[in-house]
């Protein structure tokens, strides 16, 4: 069976944990900090979780990590 290709942009948004949960960063954190709270900003230093309706869709998309 051939190798399958990575998606170039999942594969810098998404890790996987020892547990098969798909990690992502916040989003909102990169311009216009400004008006934004320092509370809200350190708040979204902070990593997630994607949401498991997703996460079958992004382990597709990163088949190797």
């Amino acid at each position: 069976m051939p190798k399958l290709k990575s998606h170039s942009g999942a594969k810098k948004r998404f890790r996987l944990t020892k547990s098969g949960k798909v990690k992502r960063a916040h989003a909102y954190k990169n311009h216009i900090l400004n008006k934004k709270s320092t509370k809200r900003k350190r708040g979204l230093r902070k990593g997630g979780y994607a949401d498991v309706t997703n996460e079958a869709t992004i382990k597709k998309l990163i088949p190797y990590k």
